[in-house]
């Protein structure tokens, strides 16, 4: 294996919230689902911020205006402001601009929140193919969003317009489970033209680039739900990283993750952030966390002992991850996970 390839989730000795400088939070799926707030999610960011953490958020929903956001986590019991709130429609304004010139007209395939993006960085936008864009920009419309929007995607990038994407999430979590997100009305418009936008979202370098800039964080911790975006995110902006099982990821995606998938720690909820993380310690030829011990067999992992959940599922992550290497793990661990009620 090459030096840096995650093996098992790392320990520490102090709370999360102590031993890091700010938490750059997804909020699909970490903080909110549906516009509810997850069980135990603001009485940890309440506790987290008390005690001198600086709180971002940090999203790739493009639809709501960082007023917007912050609007909702302070009606949840979160005091927030709009400039705690970074989204990749901000990234992707950021990225037009640098390639249209100043005043140019750009259309919008999405909500208000691209629309207040673009003005902001002096960007005009629009809403016909036929208004004679310099770009095309689509984000997460919401449940509203028609075939006609697309459509006006389709005519200008057809037409050789420059296509962004603020995302390209093919889910997006709610109240009534996993809805269709960006990336899946990103697809049907590549279907139509051929085309491939350039995307400024998680796990993408604008993105990064945008949360820092606007953070200025010096010891970040990326807190969220999904590998492909969240952990993926953290990975190429080599920052360390914590996975709460409140979103999208389940068990076997965790243990079958990739070297770029795999989170520096893992925690059910956001109360992860108020406590230190147990060692994972290898023990003969598995790995032990509190009273559990995992091990890679022949053709599935083994999972014996007792205790807490978490513990368990850590010491299988660094059975799995290890003997992936610096592939996923193909071994089967569906009667380790059920061992666990995962």
């Amino acid at each position: 294996m090459s030096q840096g390839v995650r093996t098992r989730p790392e320990s520490s000795a102090q709370a999360l919230s102590k031993a890091y400088d700010t938490a750059l939070l997804d909020l699909d799926g970490v903080v909110y689902a549906g516009g509810n707030a997850i069980a135990h999610a603001v009485d940890s960011l309440i506790t987290a911020r008390a005690g001198g953490m600086h709180l971002a958020y940090v999203t790739n929903n493009a639809l709501r205006t960082p007023d917007a956001v912050a609007a909702h986590l302070t009606e949840l019991g979160i005091p927030a402001q709009a400039s705690d709130v970074v989204t990749s429609a901000q990234a992707v304004a950021r990225l037009i601009a640098d390639q249209v010139p100043q005043g140019s007209r750009v259309l919008v395939i999405g909500g208000e929140g691209l629309r207040v993006a673009l003005r902001e960085r002096g960007l005009e936008p629009v809403e016909s193919a036929d208004d004679d864009p310099a770009a095309v920009v689509q984000g997460y419309g919401g449940p509203e969003m028609t075939w006609g929007r697309l459509a006006e995607a389709c005519y200008a990038v057809a037409r050789g317009v420059p296509w962004f994407a603020s995302n390209t999430d093919l889910t997006i979590p709610g109240a009534r489970g996993i809805a269709p997100g960006n990336g899946a009305a990103v697809e049907v418009v590549r279907i139509a033209t051929g085309a491939r936008p350039q995307v400024a979202g998680k796990p993408l370098p604008p993105m990064h680039r945008e949360t820092i800039l606007r953070t200025g964080a010096k010891r970040p911790l990326v807190v969220g739900d999904r590998l492909d975006t969240d952990i993926e995110g953290a990975f190429n902006g080599g920052v360390d990283s914590l996975l709460v099982l409140t979103g999208v990821t389940d068990g076997a995606q965790l243990l079958a993750a990739p070297p770029q998938h795999r989170p520096t720690y893992v925690d059910a909820d956001l109360r992860g952030l108020l406590t230190g993380q147990p060692e994972v310690a290898r023990e003969g030829d598995g790995f032990r966390c509190g009273g559990w011990t995992a091990r890679a067999g022949a053709e599935q992992l083994e999972l014996t002992g007792d205790g807490e959940v978490l513990d368990g599922l850590r010491a299988l992550c660094a059975a799995a991850w290890t003997a992936g290497g610096e592939n996923a793990c193909a071994l089967d661990g569906g009667k380790a996970l059920a061992r666990l009620g995962l």
